[in-house]
C-alpha cells in the first residue's frame, strides 16, 4: 500500500489479531517486514482515540501490540539524498509549531539498510531544525527527558511518514512507544 498514514507492529505471531482488529479502522496491508504492517486509517484521530480508550478500559486487549502511531504527512524516495531532503522540508513545517520548545527527532527505519541511518538522520534533522528555529529567532532545544514534543518519522520501504507529537499526547497515548 503507497497511501499509508499509520504503522502498525505487533508482538510474534500476532498478525491474525493486529489485522483483525485494525481493518475496522480503514484499509490495512501487509508489508516486506517483520511483524509490520501498514494502513490508511479513516479518521485518524477517532482511531488515536479507540486505543485510548481500549488501553484505559481493556488493556489486555491491545496485548499484540508493539507499536501504533499515525503519521500526517508522507512521502517517497529513491536514494538516501532524496530521503534527507524530504524528511528536512517535512520537518521544517513544523517549527512554528517548535519555537521555543524541548524537542527531538525519533527515526524508526524499515528498509534501506546500510544506506541510512536512523540515529544520523535523527541528528540531522535535530541540527537542522535546530539552526531553523535559530534563523527565526525562537531558538529550540533538544531535549530526551520529557521533551515538549517529539518529531516521529517512519520509514517503510521507500515510503516516509512523519508526525509531531506533543508532551499531553504522548503521555495519553501510551502505544505510541516513540523512545
Amino acid at each position: 500500500m503507497h497511501d499509508w498514514n499509520a504503522v502498525i507492529t505487533f508482538h510474534q505471531k500476532a498478525i491474525r489479531e493486529a489485522f483483525d482488529f485494525f481493518q475496522n479502522h480503514g484499509h490495512v496491508a501487509k508489508t516486506d517486514y517483520y511483524n509490520v504492517l501498514v494502513m490508511r486509517a479513516e479518521d485518524p484521530p477517532v482511531l488515536l482515540e479507540t486505543l485510548h480508550e481500549h488501553v484505559l478500559h481493556e488493556p489486555e486487549s491491545l496485548a499484540f501490540l508493539s507499536r501504533f502511531i499515525t503519521v500526517d504527512e508522507t512521502f517517497s524516495f529513491q536514494s538516501p539524498r532524496e530521503f534527507e531532503d524530504k524528511a528536512q522540508a517535512a520537518a521544517w513545517s513544523w517549527c512554528e509549531e517548535l519555537k521555543g520548545k524541548g524537542f527531538h527527532v525519533r527515526m524508526h527505519r524499515r528498509g534501506f539498510k546500510g544506506k541510512l541511518s536512523s540515529t544520523g538522520v535523527e541528528r540531522l534533522l535535530n541540527n537542522s531544525l535546530l539552526e531553523k528555529l535559530e534563523a527565526m529567532g525562537e531558538p529550540g532545544h533538544i531535549s530526551f527527558e520529557d521533551p515538549d514534543a517529539i518529531l516521529a518519522l517512519e520509514t517503510v520501504g521507500q515510503r516516509g511518514g512523519m508526525s509531531l507529537w506533543k508532551r499531553e499526547a504522548l503521555r495519553k497515548y501510551p502505544f505510541l512507544h516513540l523512545d
